[in-house]
């Protein structure tokens, strides 16, 4: 069985509860961490044409600043405590990204924090958490 965790983050609150969670888990069982984070993107939005095109050119400034910004500091964490990582960054549905990811890297389990989103978007689409419990083919641990 896989010792590889991927640590689904977004920079916010309830991801750096993951982050801790996470590190305090590998730590004790000396797992990996694979730490991701999705840029969402849909081929699919409501955008015109030209602005798909523009997006498409920005793809690379985007993954470089969400890697400084979001998973590097998560990464030197991780590293300052002796664990083994790695960071992903990608563009894609978060949930289902983060699912194939899981796969890919036989991770044995996720970890993502509770967002809390609110309002329409969450009534209508659910939350990235509750999504990836559905998607994801191992146990995800929804940290609040």
């Amino acid at each position: 069985m896989s010792n590889t965790v991927l640590l689904a983050t977004d920079g916010s609150p309830g991801s750096a509860r993951a982050l801790d969670h996470a590190m305090e888990r590998a730590g004790k069982s000396g797992a990996r961490v694979l730490v991701a984070y999705v840029i969402e993107w849909s081929p699919y939005s409501f955008n015109t044409p030209e602005e798909n095109a523009l997006r498409h050119t920005r793809r690379e400034s985007e993954i470089e600043r969400a890697r400084a910004t979001i998973v590097d500091p998560a990464l030197a964490r991780l590293r300052a405590a002796g664990i083994d990582c790695e960071g992903i960054v990608q563009h894609g549905h978060p949930a289902k990204t983060l699912a194939e990811i899981a796969e890919e890297h036989g991770a044995a389990q996720i970890v993502i924090g509770k967002q809390g989103q609110s309002g329409l978007k969450a009534m209508l689409f659910g939350s990235v958490a509750g999504n990836l419990v559905q998607l994801a083919t191992v146990p995800v641990m929804v940290v609040p």
